[in-house]
This record gives C-alpha cells, structure tokens and sequence, in this order.
C-alpha cells in the first residue's frame, strides 16, 4: 500500500517493510528468511529495480525484521545500517528478551542464528541515534529501546512521518506495546513510547499492522493517558 507518494508498505507474513522510493531507494527492514524477492518484485511493480537500493535501514536485530538482509546483500550493494545496541558477536548479546532468549541457546538452535540475527560484520553503519538520514528531506534517527536495546524509530519531519518499528504496533483498531516475552524491558518501552509522543507527526507506521494515517501524534498522546503511562 501507499503510505504517501514515494513511501510504500510491503506486508510479507504479517511483518511491514518499508520502501522509499525517491533519486535513490531506501527499504526500512526486510521481513522474514526469503522476503527479498518480493521485495524485489514490489520495486518492479513500482517501476523501479532493487539495484537503485542505496540503503537499508533496521529498525531492530529481529528475525522478522532482518531475515531478508542475506538475499538483499546478494542483490544490491546497498549499506546497512543498525543501532550498535543491538549487535554483538556474542550469544549474550541476542537482542531477544524472554522465553525466545533460552530457545536460542537449545544445543542445534544456535546452527540457525544467521537466520535471527545480524552480526556485526554484517553491518556497514552503527547507529546510535541522532543521525539525521538522508530519505524524506532529513529523516532523524531517534533510539527507543524496550522491544529491543538497539530498538529505532524513524522521523520525517518535513512529511510528518514517524516508522517506529516494533516499539508499538497496531491491530483490532487499538495500538499496543509489544508484548514482554518478546521484548527486552517494558518500562524502557513505554518512556520510549512517552518521548515519541513529543514530536509532532500526522503519520505513524508500524512493524506490525496498519498505519494510522492523520492525526496521528494526538491518537499517540490520547492512548498514552488511557493506559496512564
């Protein structure tokens, strides 16, 4: 679907990958293992080519979010770039929280680690929040830790857009806050979540589920008083 003109969500099982499409093409996170032919062949149907991809952006070092960075690398010589907060090349530093932390440690489970996790070598930036981006005339880089250390959200403030990855996401007409066995630190989420709804956006994206498209830094602020953060 079209966000707005030249910013498209690509939903492949359930997980959002972004596609800005201007001069150069920029994919914020790449879905699932196997999710880089259709994102591809959605840049086909847009007239463009997954060889104009200059950079990937990950909003965190998730499987559903980074399974498609190996096909792409074999694709495009696009930069990639992630929170340093989220890589490690240790086992301790796994940006997952919970139940999914001890199933990655399960003797053969670690064989598929390329698979839920990107390594620092993988990487061609380190961000650390703060960096202003090139895409959509200046897009901030803002840290959010909670779902994720390294966790990211993305602001265009010339189009008032706001992609913040798994932070929080929407479905059943309600946004929520990842729930904790996936996440990292739900107290640091929800002030993540607190500094987000400083900013004034009308646009709001998400990992997963649909965006909210006008007036959407006031639904973030009203949701934040129901639930009393």
């Amino acid at each position: 679907m079209q966000v707005i003109p030249g910013v498209h969500q690509v939903t492949v099982r359930k997980t959002n990958i972004f596609l800005i499409c201007e001069e150069k093409i920029t994919i914020i996170d790449t879905g699932f293992h196997g999710s880089a032919k259709k994102i591809a062949r959605s840049l086909d149907d847009l007239g463009r080519s997954i060889e104009e991809v200059s950079l990937i952006i990950i909003t965190h070092n998730h499987l559903d979010h980074i399974g498609g960075l190996p096909g792409l690398h074999e694709m495009t010589p696009a930069r990639i770039a992630v929170h340093s907060a989220d890589l490690s090349y240790s086992e301790r530093g796994l940006p997952y929280g919970g139940f999914i932390r001890l199933l990655l440690k399960i003797p053969g489970v670690t064989l598929f680690w390329p698979l839920v996790y990107a390594k620092p070598d993988d990487v061609d930036i380190q961000l650390e929040g703060g960096e202003v981006l090139n895409p959509l005339g200046g897009m901030e880089v803002i840290h959010t830790p909670g779902h994720t250390p390294g966790s990211i959200s993305l602001f265009s403030p010339q189009k008032k857009l706001l992609i913040v990855g798994d932070i929080l996401n929407s479905g059943h007409r309600e946004l929520h806050l990842t729930p904790r066995p996936v996440s990292s630190d739900l107290s640091q989420a929800r002030e993540s979540v607190k500094q987000l709804a400083k900013l004034d956006f009308d646009i709001l994206c998400f990992g997963h589920g649909r965006p909210i498209i006008g007036g959407a830094s006031v639904v973030l602020r009203d949701w934040i008083k129901r639930k009393g953060f």
